[in-house]
């Protein structure tokens, strides 16, 4: 099938987080008309010059993405930007200054809200550009949650069933102090026993203080311990039952490697995306973490256990996750709210109040999925595109030279200890890559979902990235 409409570019930076959201929403796109390239943001950013006229997705609008946007600008492509991690949110003062430039929002064409609470942060936001068009559309993440869309996930779900048997799901999320590089933390550790402790990258760019750092730290680091004491005991208490933990993508393992040497049933995995975990699981144990409205969503019973609380900091970071699930305070109120669950009360945490804190932070939970709001706005921009000319040589050449000059100092900045995200076995850890063959079950998954039979074509191209568009 020929199309005029304009090339979707779909980046994704956590494959396990983003990949099968953001294939289907190329899905759905392809099915449209809208040609989609989708495969590794840090290598499509290095042929940005080599695309098409595009709409570009972006995940985040931080500052980094800045010399990005503005070359896409010049190419005459036009960005469509959410953010993956304004769904459970910093507090708005550390939002603005770790999630937000305001160099880059100026070359954002719309912006895509995941829910109420999502589109007020942002208008909130001072340096916001006037006029600039905020739609909540909902997210593709929260379509896979959907009852007609979770039949994508069986083959998934039974086979981790098969493997796990019943499973009791852990969850963390301890990057802040048990990042895959200490250099993450936002504390960094000290490189001698005359030296301080000095405020990590990610702190500064959020903002903190370095009291304010430290007593964040204190906290998590505490969160963090009784999650540790916590493993060994459900591995004794609840022996029918396999305790499965799963890290936050940006943590190191090991530590729960080590736990799990000495329990008798404990595995841990990161392995694909949380979803069918979430659907094959008993319950979800967590604290603050996103997974938390998720399982929500999937009406899988969920405790947030809060042994350590510290409302300056849990009321600002974990408040959304913690409002939906059944909050225990130690471990004996634990283990029998567990208990009740495993003997067959799923003691949902439901009820309006619940409902409505829910619908607040996410749409799209009902009628038109979130997909097809996001390609409603794709038609309204692709039928604004100006006609261009093609860029001279001279231009191509320009172009092609800033993307070089990127690639080299991203690769030597891997090298340093605050940037320790730009390190080669971080970034294979982040996107460590999917077949052809992969991606062509996953989308015959979502067709036989959609109970459609559109024909869709898959092209790899630049060896990295697949081109999804119907034939």
């Amino acid at each position: 099938m020929n199309t005029s409409k304009a090339t979707l570019l779909i980046p994704v930076e956590l494959q396990v987080r983003e990949l099968d959201a953001k294939l289907l929403l190329a899905c759905v796109a392809a099915r449209r008309g809208f040609p989609a390239v989708i495969g590794p943001r840090r290598e499509m950013h290095f042929h940005i010059h080599s695309f098409p006229k595009s709409i570009y997705l972006s995940k985040s609008l931080t500052i980094g993405s800045s010399s990005v946007f503005r070359m896409l600008k010049k190419l005459g492509h036009k960005i469509v930007a959410w953010d993956e991690e304004a769904l459970v949110h910093l507090p708005p003062e550390s939002y603005y200054q770790a999630r937000l430039s305001a160099k880059s929002v100026q070359f954002v064409n719309c912006l895509i809200a995941w829910g109420e609470d999502n589109e007020e942060l942002w208008h909130n936001y001072p340096q916001m550009p006037p006029g600039l068009p905020i739609r909540i559309t909902g997210n593709p993440r929260g379509d896979l949650l959907r009852p007609e869309l979770r039949s994508f996930y069986d083959s998934e779900v039974e086979k981790i069933r098969r493997k796990h048997g019943d499973f009791i799901l852990v969850n963390t999320n301890f990057n802040q102090v048990n990042a895959y590089h200490p250099g993450m933390n936002y504390i960094k550790p000290p490189t001698g026993p005359d030296k301080k402790m000095e405020l990590g990258r990610r702190a500064l760019l959020m903002g903190m203080s370095l009291e304010y750092a430290e007593g964040l730290t204190r906290h998590k680091q505490s969160i963090f311990e009784d999650f540790q004491a916590l493993i060994p005991v459900l591995d004794q208490a609840f022996a029918d039952h396999t305790i499965v933990v799963r890290p936050h993508p940006a943590e190191n393992p090991e530590v729960y490697h080590r736990i799990a040497e000495r329990c008798r049933s404990v595995q841990v995995t990161n392995e694909g995306n949380v979803v069918p975990w979430l659907i094959a699981a008993k319950a979800l144990i967590h604290n603050g973490c996103t997974t938390g409205v998720e399982a929500y969503a999937l009406d899988l019973p969920t405790i947030s256990y809060r042994a350590s609380i510290d409302e300056n900091y849990d009321h600002a970071f974990h408040r959304l996750p913690n409002q939906l699930s059944h909050e225990c305070y130690d471990l004996e109120q634990l283990q029998a709210k567990l208990a009740t669950i495993l003997n067959g009360d799923p003691c949902n945490a439901n009820g309006d109040k619940r409902k409505r804190i829910m619908a607040h932070h996410l749409a799209a939970m009902e009628g038109p999925l979130a997909c097809d709001r996001i390609v409603d706005l794709f038609e309204e921009l692709d039928g604004s595109f100006e006609e261009k000319k093609v860029p001279s040589l001279k231009e191509r050449y320009k172009n092609w030279r800033w993307s070089i000059r990127r690639r080299i100092n991203k690769i030597f900045r891997g090298y340093s200890e605050d940037m320790s995200h730009n390190k080669s076995d971080f970034l294979r850890h982040r996107y460590p890559g999917i077949s052809k063959k992969e991606i062509k079950a996953k989308l015959d998954s979502f067709q036989r979902a959609f109970d459609s039979d559109a024909d869709l074509k898959i092209e790899t191209i630049y060896r990295k990235f697949y081109r999804i568009s119907r034939k």
